[in-house]
């Protein structure tokens, strides 16, 4: 891996993760539903992309794209000035209004094959994956560890070309669901490159959101679980 980083945009966790994510690594943004984990990832390949000129593709395999669209644009993220920058792919939708496709090797062939596709014709240089749930059962997975291994693999892989020195890397984020605040221990928690996760707490008379970074290989980052706020200025977790 080299040492160029892909920043999150959120205020004070690049700060205190060496400025970023490493460059190709495979990341899950894990936590429990209604924990901002789509609202992070993507925030994650919008401000890149508008920030750093950085291309990326966020393929949605269960909310539809319309739907997911009209979300982001009511968190201050609006793709339409950015559709040159941004690709949004509904594999779902794929999925329904293709005839004689099943579940299993076939539509994870469809997955591979847009998201290989589309980097040599784009060169986007980050991928969000909502969700790897779907992608499970969209692959009609049997053996998840043997089967997640190969799908890290390959998705460390894109970009990469035979006898290239520094080939370009995709650094991926995968949306990952949690059934409690705990269960963040997982085959493909061990896989991954890195994990963040979202945490819920009920404080008095709310629920509040933290955010804490569980695993980044090769940087220093805190264990600590952060409060995390988002308002019209983007997101932030504070450290104090």
């Amino acid at each position: 891996m080299s040492d160029e980083r892909i920043r999150t945009f959120i205020k004070g966790l690049d700060e205190n993760m060496e400025g970023g994510i490493p460059k190709g690594f495979v990341v899950l943004l894990t936590g429990m539903p209604g924990s901002m984990k789509s609202s992070v990832g993507f925030n994650i390949l919008y401000q890149n992309a508008k920030q750093n000129n950085s291309k990326g593709v966020y393929f949605t395999l269960e909310q539809g794209r319309e739907s997911l669209l009209e979300q982001m644009d009511r968190l201050h993220m609006p793709v339409k000035d950015m559709e040159s920058m941004i690709s949004v792919v509904d594999i779902g939708y794929l999925r329904q209004n293709t005839e004689g496709m099943e579940y299993g090797d076939s539509w994870n062939s469809v997955f591979r094959m847009y998201a290989e596709n589309m980097k040599e014709s784009q060169g986007y240089d980050i991928m969000v994956i909502d969700s790897l749930a779907a992608l499970e059962v969209l692959a009609d997975v049997k053996n998840k560890r043997a089967e997640l291994f190969h799908l890290f693999g390959w998705l460390r892989g894109i970009g990469c070309k035979p006898g290239e020195n520094e080939p370009p890397k995709v650094t991926t984020f995968i949306i990952s669901e949690a059934s409690t605040n705990q269960d963040i221990m997982r085959d493909e928690d061990f896989l991954a490159d890195g994990v963040i996760h979202l945490d819920l707490r009920r404080e008095s008379d709310n629920v509040n959101l933290y955010l804490g970074v569980a695993k980044m290989r090769k940087t220093n980052h805190s264990r600590k679980y952060c409060p995390l706020i988002f308002d019209q200025n983007g997101f932030e977790v504070n450290t104090d």
